[in-house]
């Protein structure tokens, strides 16, 4: 049996190596694609992450192929469908931060509500210790928190809010009554927590019925000078709704660890040093890039889930599955 891993930087390859016995592994730092296929053509084992889109294309391609072990949590980059027709099992890890993400959408908010970044940058360009209004935050102290999802995320961030004194409302399709009762909080309809809320958070799974949940109807509906912070999934937010929503003062501001389109954002990255021109979204490219230069809003790379603790999840995760693939008892499958 072959085992072949992509996206895997060096650091981290020798903690997977001494975990599969006898069977033969190969690491590449590179996302998988149809430039570097025949790295894995005999492989029966791929493991993952997100930046390796497993298309049709990609499948047949590799007709060994029995097992995807992608080790991120979200699966939208693997062609499921296609996948199942040719018997292919595919794994996830299904939670390996909910305290990681959960703090990290903490200190976004934290950066929007106290002005930390804009403070750090000017003291470094003026060392200029006067204070100035636009450095003026505010109190999460009695503010109203909207929780958009609720699962080991959401109910981690809830825990937080309540730590910082904040009133919390959030909408989940499967609320959980008593998790609500136990912390003092109340779920209700999407439009009501945009409308009451000081500050939306996101932490629901991306799906195709929940492509643009935050859209411009429903930003009209939200409290002037609200934040939104997105940690979960860009393709949650429409963009160009977000903008708008800034531009007409309905929202004052913004942290995003994920943006729509930025696996095509990194493919034009890619592009302007490799002269390739595969097929993306320069609407959506941009939109983020407008968003990125925005002073009132904070982008981060995607690091929201980044710790060393949840790193080291991921990696017992993915062993775990693999192995149980190989000795057949598998788990974390996706269905």
């Amino acid at each position: 049996m072959k085992i072949v891993f992509f996206e895997v930087p060096k650091a981290e390859q020798s903690f997977f190596s001494p975990s599969f016995g006898e069977t033969e592994i190969s690491f590449f730092e590179e996302k998988l694609n149809e430039k570097n296929i025949d790295k894995a053509k005999d492989a029966e084992i791929i493991s993952i992450f997100i930046n390796s889109i497993i298309s049709k294309n990609i499948i047949d391609l590799l007709p060994n192929l029995k097992f995807i072990a992608t080790r991120s949590t979200g699966f939208e980059h693997i062609d499921l469908e296609y996948c199942a027709t040719k018997g292919i099992k595919v794994s996830n890890v299904p939670a390996y931060g909910p305290h990681t993400v959960a703090e990290f959408a903490f200190s976004l908010i934290l950066n929007l509500s106290r002005n930390v970044i804009n403070a750090n940058n000017h003291l470094r360009n003026t060392m200029d210790f006067n204070f100035y209004s636009s450095l003026k935050g505010f109190d999460l102290f009695g503010k109203t928190l909207g929780v958009v999802g609720t699962g080991k995320i959401g109910k981690n961030v809830v825990k937080i809010a309540k730590g910082f004194g904040m009133n919390v409302v959030a909408y989940d399709i499967f609320p959980d009554a008593k998790f609500a009762t136990e912390n003092n909080f109340t779920y209700k309809s999407l439009l009501e927590v945009l409308g009451e809320s000081d500050i939306v958070t996101i932490h629901t799974p991306y799906t195709k019925e929940n492509y643009h949940l935050i859209n411009k109807e429903n930003i009209s509906k939200m409290k002037k000078g609200v934040y939104v912070v997105n940690t979960a999934r860009g393709a949650l937010i429409d963009t160009e709704a977000l903008i708008w929503g800034i531009n007409e003062g309905i929202i004052a501001g913004a942290g995003l660890d994920v943006l729509e389109g930025e696996r095509d954002l990194k493919i034009e990255n890619e592009i302007v040093s490799s002269g390739d021109s595969p097929q993306i979204d320069y609407k959506i490219i941009v939109e983020d890039q407008i968003l990125i230069d925005m002073p009132q809003v904070i982008v981060t790379p995607h690091i929201a889930f980044y710790s060393k603790e949840a790193e080291g999840e991921i990696i017992k995760t993915t062993i775990e599955n693999i192995n149980g693939f190989i000795l057949g008892n598998m788990q974390n499958l996706i269905k």
